[in-house]
């Protein structure tokens, strides 16, 4: 470890340390990275290295870092921090030449000349893209996340070389502007921190944590620092006593361990102050206590001897051995009433258990394992990659990609059971539409009930440790808009979204044709001339990749159906000698059928029903939106033709519309069941319905939401309802307050 692993982010070391060896120059046989290399690899592996540190080197003379340093030492001092984990040659070289593609002459074909194409892959993984030009610094960077965690589902060392060059950044970081500090923090804090975590690199984790914690909230870490200091020498007395005592017991019990005092990582304190609203002062448990044994069966012996020493407290056991985290870790964990009353926490493992807790899918380089844990522990990491391959070819772009990636690394789970016994870790507050979708991507799409513990439970449900979970799936079925409101998993979330835009491009697509054949009768255009040439020519004019992409873009309003008519014509050979017509410049009408699904939208301002006069409104992204002719959110846009066209109603269509309705009635009992009665025998069902609180006034406000056919059916409705001797006033409320707005 370097100088500052071995201190920890919050200077908590309790005594001095010796000077290290120097870090510069890296080929001196006394450097740093000499000696860590020398600890594992051979003279001619070194050798290679070497030639890369020296490539390096060159590549970056006369660069400096900000704190004055020559830029060499931060590859110098990412490979360190790599070679503290024992990884392969072809890593450490990547690492030593991360920086020189993106900030040299130097190119990706001239190292993989140098170095092979293995290294020349890891580098350019971990460069970040250039020469294209982003609307913001925040698509740019999320666009450089998707590129990294792509070759990094390729290859798992990617990441590894990422994270140690990200922990130097951290380290240094005392030389940016407190901007830049809080903004560099802040994203290690959502990104970094939880891939090591999701990684098992359990040190790394913890530091990034913490110095995020020192850049982002400075002052916090400052005083929370000096509290611990303080408290330190408080209970030092508690922790010896504790330590001498277990050792006691487990020597008498024959039990080989090896037991340690452990402080709390900063930044776990005061998550742990912040998420329970406790002072410092309430924070017993800053210090835990590990034991190592050497085997399985070992773990449960000692776990039984603690408990017959210090009292458990109840619901303060957690068995990750039987059921591992997602990273790998396995641990008894355990919190007991120490001596004085005091809390203590006890994690119990074997060594190959901590092994994989301190290095996760290092392990596999750091102690040359074949333990067949670690292979369910690659296995495991595998198919989390593969899971964001999938995630990603969902995304529409890195923005959306990222956003899903922050959903998927939550460190808290939950584990639930499928109905064969198959245990799955999903991220704390899932519910069973995440469960359907971690089976299987056609679970998810097609589910439509579940039972928890063999009960029938809505798929909102939010799903508990130990739950049985079994999915009821539909043929027809398809995913509801509504679960984005409630689903927590990274891939449930993009699979929804993909279906849904899927499907709104469908439809605009074929509201996009509709509306392209109209603006050709208009300009009384033979649309019997317009063939696969004048297609093609569009295409290449626009940019586009196929017709169905300008369609959509007509559906959604990006394009005017108009414009596309124009150019198609032009680009016929007769287009040029026909006069034009001024009456070509009135469109038909359009005719509506309320059932075209999400390219065209009923606003909610005025929800206007068959019968009533409409218009229709183009709007970006939304397609086409119809309001009522009177409706005072479009009273601006009525003096721009371009902004609408004619609709009207089809006459055949059979399907419900939503109403309000408002009413004042008498404050009698029995009131509402006799309006309910009338509606029902109107043939109209009830959506929603509220009530103003009574004032003990002798009528009160009633506000309906009624499914109706048509004006028709309306006006029938608002008759039978008037002819309730309770019922004083009644009349059709277009939206509300808020709603008054263009939709």
């Amino acid at each position: 470890m370097t100088a500052a692993r071995s201190e920890g982010a919050t200077g908590r070391r309790l005594e001095t340390a010796p000077p290290l060896p120097p870090l510069l120059p890296a080929d001196n046989p006394e450097s740093l990275l000499s000696i860590k290399l020398s600890q594992y690899l051979k003279n001619k592996d070194i050798e290679k290295i070497w030639a890369a540190y020296r490539f390096s080197d060159q590549a970056h003379e006369g660069q400096m870092r900000k704190s004055g340093e020559p830029y060499i030492s931060h590859p110098v001092a990412v490979a360190c921090q790599l070679a503290d984990l024992h990884l392969d040659v072809p890593t450490i070289i990547a690492a030593l030449l991360h920086d020189v593609v993106e900030d040299t002459k130097i190119t990706k074909q001239q190292v993989a000349e140098q170095f092979g194409n293995q290294v020349a892959e890891l580098v350019d993984g971990l460069s970040k893209l250039e020469k294209i030009e982003f609307q913001s610094a925040t698509e740019a960077q999320a666009e450089n996340f998707r590129k990294m965690l792509l070759a990094m589902s390729q290859d798992v060392r990617v990441i590894l070389v990422k994270l140690a060059d990200r922990l130097h950044n951290m380290q240094t970081l005392d030389v940016m502007k407190p901007d830049k500090r809080r903004r560099i923090a802040k994203e290690t804090l959502e990104i970094y921190a939880p891939i090591a975590n999701r990684l098992g690199l359990n040190a790394i984790y913890q530091e990034l944590e913490d110095l995020s914690f020192k850049n982002y909230y400075p002052f916090r870490f400052r005083i929370l620092s000096k509290a611990i200091l303080a408290a330190r020498g408080n209970r030092k007395e508690v922790v010896g006593k504790v330590s001498s005592e277990i050792r006691a017991r487990l020597q008498e019990m024959k039990i080989e361990a090896e037991v340690s005092g452990r402080e709390k990582h900063l930044y776990s304190v005061y998550r742990k102050m912040i998420d329970k609203g406790l002072d410092f002062a309430q924070i017993y448990d800053i210090y835990g206590f590990r034991i190592i044994v050497k085997d399985l069966p070992s773990c449960y012996l000692t776990l039984g001897v603690l408990h017959g020493l210090y009292k458990p407290i109840p619901g303060k056991f957690k068995d990750y051995i039987a059921i591992p985290k997602a990273n790998g870790y396995q641990s008894l964990h355990s919190t007991l009433f120490g001596p004085f009353g005091t809390p203590i926490e006890v994690q119990i493992r074997s060594l190959e258990m901590h092994n994989v807790a301190e290095a996760g899918v290092a392990a596999h380089w750091l102690y040359k394992t074949t333990d067949a844990h670690l292979t369910n522990l690659q296995q495991q990491t595998h198919q989390w990659l593969q899971r964001l391959l999938e995630i990603q070819s969902e995304s529409a772009d890195s923005m959306e990609f990222l956003e899903h990636l922050k959903v998927d690394l939550f460190p808290d789970e939950v584990y639930v059971f499928t109905p064969k016994g198959k245990i799955l870790a999903l991220p704390k507050g899932a519910t069973a539409v995440d469960f359907a979708y971690a089976v299987h991507t056609d679970i998810g799409n097609r589910c439509v009930a579940v039972k928890i513990n063999q009960e029938l439970a809505p798929l909102r449900t939010e799903l508990r440790n130990g739950d049985n979970v079994e999915i009821i799936t539909a043929a027809h079925a398809h995913p509801n808009p509504m679960w984005l409101n409630y689903v927590v998993s990274g891939k449930a979330r993009a699979h929804i979204r993909h279906f849904l835009k899927s499907i709104q491009t469908k439809e605009s697509a074929q509201l996009g044709e509709r509306l392209l054949h109209q603006a050709m009768r208009a300009l009384h255009a033979d649309e019997s001339q317009i063939g696969d040439l004048q297609w093609q020519k569009l295409l290449k004019d626009y940019g586009a990749k196929d017709k169905q992409e300008i369609l959509t873009d007509i559906g959604l309003g990006k394009r005017l159906n108009v414009m596309v008519a124009h150019q198609l014509l032009a680009l016929t050979d007769d287009y040029m000698a026909r006069p034009l017509n001024p009456a070509s410049k009135q469109l038909d009408t359009i005719t509506i059928r309320g059932t075209e699904g999400m390219a065209v939208q009923l606003a909610h301002c005025c929800r206007p029903i068959p019968g009533d006069p409409i218009l229709g409104f183009i709007n970006k992204d939304k397609g086409l939106v119809i309001h009522t002719h009177d409706c005072p959110a479009i009273r601006k846009f009525r003096l721009d033709p371009d902004k609408w066209l004619d609709v009207e109603w089809d006459p055949e269509t059979k399907r419900l519309f939503k109403v309000n309705l408002k009413m004042i009635v008498a404050d009698q009992r029995g009131v509402l069941a006799k309006i309910a009665a009338a509606i029902a025998e109107a043939g109209s069902n009830i959506d929603n319905i509220s009530m103003e609180e009574s004032d003990n006034s002798a009528y009160t406000n009633i506000l309906f939401t009624v499914q109706i056919e048509n004006r028709l059916h309306l006006a029938d409705l608002m008759r039978r309802l008037r002819k309730l001797p309770d019922v004083v006033r009644i009349n059709r409320v277009k939206g509300t307050t808020q709603e008054q707005r263009v939709q």
